[in-house]
C-alpha cells in the first residue's frame, strides 16, 4: 500500500511500561546506552523455583496511576496495560472520548494481546479458595484472569466504543495486534490504541513456564540470556510492554499531529511448537510476506529487531531465515536484540521491539544487544555501542514458544522536534 493512502496506519503515540524504564524517554535512555536489568527473581514465594533470572518491572506504582476501584477488579498485566496506554494517549494528545466535538467514541477501537494473562489475581484467589472457602472469593476473579481484561479496562476507562479485539497468543501475538489494528485502520476506524503488557512472574505463572524447554534456568543474570552466542542457554523471561496510538495518516494531519512512524507491512506464518531449526522456513516466508506488503526491497531494510530466542537451534534458525529473505543484504544490516537486557516479556516483547524500532529511527540511532560479545553467526549484530546510521526501514521479528512467526515492517515518520 502507497504510504500517500489516506486511510494508511501511522503510530502517533507511545506508551512503555518495562523493566528498563517507564515512559518512552526513559525506555529508549536504558536502551541506547544497552544497560543490562536483568537480575535475580525478587517476588515472594519465587526463591526456591528453578527459574531464577527475570526481567521485572521495578520502578512501577500501579496506585499512581490507576484508582482504587479498578485495581481491585485487574491484575498486573492489565496495571501494565492501562498505564502504557494512558502514556501512548498523552503522547498522542487523543483527548478521552467525547471531549473533542470531531471525534466519536465509535471511531475508537482497543486491540491487545495476551499470553499469560492474569496470574498472579488469579493464585491469589485460588489460594483464598482452598484457604478459607468459596466466600473469600471476589466477583472479579471471573475477569481479572482473562487474556481480554485489558482492552475491555481501556475501552472501559477511556469510553471507546470503536472495534476492539484481543489476539490470544504467545509471542508473535504482539506483533499480530499492531497488524489487526492496522487492518481496522484501512477498513474505516479512525483510531485503535494497540499493544500488549504481560506480567508472567508471579509463582504460579513462573511453574507454567517451566515446561518450555526454551527457558533459561541459569542463575548468573551475566550469563543467563546470550542469543546467538556460543554460550546460548535460552532466553529469560520478563514483564512489561508498550501500547501505541494508530490512526489514519489524515487524521493525524487533520489533528496537526506528529506521525511517529508508519506501519507498511505485516506477514504470519507457523511451523509447529518448540520447533527450533525447523522456524526457519516459517519465518523466511513471514519475512517476505511484510516486505511484500510494505513493497520494499530487502536491501530496503536498514536494520532488524531479532527475536533472539536464545538456544542454539532456534539462532541458528533465526540467521538462515534471514540470510534466505534478504539473501546477500542479510550479512550487512544492523541486527539488534535489546530484549538481552531485560529479558523476553512473552506477547509485550514484540511490541517492545516495536517501540524500539520506532524510537531508532527517530533518532538514527540502532541501539546495542546488552552483554553480547562472542557472536558465533553470520549476522552484523551490534554490541557495545549503539550504531549511528540513516534509518528508514525496519524489520521486526517474533517467533512464538506455539510455533507462530511474524514479521513487522515500520516505516519512518515525520522529523523528530529537537
Amino acid at each position: 500500500m502507497s504510504s500517500h493512502d489516506s486511510r494508511h496506519p501511522v503510530v502517533t503515540g507511545i506508551g512503555v511500561v518495562a523493566p528498563g524504564g517507564v515512559g518512552a524517554e526513559a525506555f529508549w535512555k536504558a536502551t541506547r546506552e544497552g544497560i543490562r536489568v536483568l537480575d535475580r527473581v525478587s517476588r515472594e514465594g519465587c526463591a526456591e523455583l528453578p527459574l531464577q533470572v527475570a526481567g521485572e518491572v521495578r520502578q512501577f506504582d500501579p496506585a499512581d496511576v490507576i484508582d482504587d476501584r479498578l485495581l481491585v477488579q485487574t491484575d498486573r498485566f492489565t496495571h501494565f496495560a492501562m498505564a502504557a496506554a494512558a502514556l501512548a494517549l498523552d503522547d498522542a494528545d487523543l483527548p478521552p472520548a467525547g471531549e473533542a466535538p470531531s471525534v466519536s467514541p465509535y471511531e475508537i477501537g482497543v486491540v491487545t494481546a495476551a499470553g499469560s494473562g492474569g496470574g498472579e489475581f488469579g493464585q491469589r484467589e485460588l489460594q483464598n479458595l482452598w484457604a478459607q472457602g468459596s466466600r473469600h472469593v471476589g466477583p472479579y476473579q471471573s475477569i481479572a484472569w482473562f487474556y481480554a481484561a485489558s482492552t475491555g479496562q481501556i475501552s472501559i476507562r477511556h469510553g471507546f466504543k470503536g472495534p476492539c479485539g484481543v489476539v490470544a497468543a504467545d509471542e508473535a501475538g504482539g506483533l499480530d495486534a499492531l497488524a489487526h489494528a492496522a487492518r481496522q485502520i484501512r477498513r474505516g476506524t479512525r483510531a485503535v490504541v494497540v499493544g500488549a503488557a504481560e506480567a508472567p512472574l508471579a509463582p504460579y505463572s513462573m511453574v507454567c513456564q517451566l515446561g518450555y524447554p526454551e527457558l533459561s534456568t541459569v542463575a548468573d543474570p551475566a550469563r543467563a540470556y546470550r542469543p546467538f552466542t556460543r554460550g546460548a542457554c535460552g532466553f529469560v523471561p520478563a514483564e512489561g510492554g508498550a501500547m501505541f496510538v494508530m490512526e489514519t495518516e489524515d487524521g493525524a494531519r487533520e489533528r496537526e499531529q506528529r506521525v511517529r512512524a508508519r506501519v507498511l507491512g505485516h506477514a504470519a506464518t507457523f511451523s509447529g511448537a518448540h520447533a527450533g531449526e525447523r522456524t526457519r522456513a516459517g519465518l523466511a516466508h513471514a519475512i517476505r510476506g511484510a516486505l511484500a506488503e510494505a513493497g520494499r526491497a530487502p536491501e530496503e531494510v536498514d536494520f532488524v529487531l531479532a527475536d533472539a530466542l536464545g538456544t542454539p537451534d532456534a539462532d541458528r534458525a533465526e540467521a538462515g531465515a534471514l540470510a534466505d529473505a534478504l539473501g546477500p543484504h542479510a550479512r550487512r544490516v544492523p541486527v539488534t536484540a535489546p530484549k538481552t537486557g531485560y529479558g523476553r516479556a512473552h506477547c509485550g516483547a514484540a511490541v517492545l521491539d516495536a517501540a524500539t524500532a520506532v524510537l531508532a529511527m527517530e533518532q538514527s540511532l540502532v541501539p546495542p544487544t546488552p552483554g553480547i560479545v562472542d557472536t558465533c553467526h553470520d549476522l552484523d549484530l551490534v554490541t557495545g555501542r549503539a550504531r549511528r546510521a540513516e534509518l528508514r526501514t525496519a524489520l521486526v521479528l517474533s517467533r512464538g514458544l506455539l510455533g507462530a512467526n511474524a514479521a513487522l515492517v515500520l516505516g519512518l515518520g515525520d522529523p523528530a522536534v529537537a
